[in-house]
């Protein structure tokens, strides 16, 4: 399992990645970590009771360029619980480059449920083992809409560093 620590402005997030059930989405995650692609990004969608997402916005909701989109590898047996990341995506199933998100709480519906344009679910590739209580505190955050987007925090919640960490 590889495991990442996440330094935010809120506080330090470790994750730990599976490796085994979701290799695709594991390899483009670590790639981007040890790339430092998200240093400088911030979480810049957060729905209390839902989900808090990153990885692909800079402040003042610029677009940071990714690499090309993964396959959709939500049919892995892993589910959208409490505390797991999963990669955002547009409509398109197999659009997933950077962006992640962390589940609030158990969202069964966002789980595959067949391989049709409805049912290909959001793949989770993780889980926070450490700084859950951050997530939480992050989603208590003030928020508004910014540049089109809704549900952006008000004051930029940035992450400042990924590290892969060593066993």
């Amino acid at each position: 399992m590889s495991k990442v620590k996440i330094s935010t402005t809120m506080g330090d997030i470790a994750i730990e990645l599976d490796d085994a059930n979701a290799p695709i989405g594991t390899e483009n995650f670590v790639h981007y970590v040890m790339d430092g692609f998200f240093n400088g990004t911030i979480f810049h969608r957060i729905i209390p009771n839902f989900m808090v997402q990153g990885g692909g916005m800079l402040p003042g909701m610029e677009e940071k360029s990714s690499g090309p989109a993964i396959g959709n590898e939500a049919d892995n047996g892993l589910k959208n619980v409490r505390g797991t990341l999963a990669y955002a995506r547009t409509g398109d199933p197999h659009s997933a480059t950077t962006q992640f998100f962390v589940n609030l709480k158990d969202n069964d519906f966002l789980n595959h449920s067949g391989k049709n344009p409805q049912g290909w679910g959001y793949a989770v590739f993780g889980k926070v083992t450490e700084g859950m209580d951050i997530i939480d505190e992050m989603a208590k955050v003030e928020t508004t809409t910014r540049m089109g987007h809704q549900d952006v925090p008000r004051e930029d919640i940035l992450i400042t560093k990924t590290v892969l960490i060593e066993d």
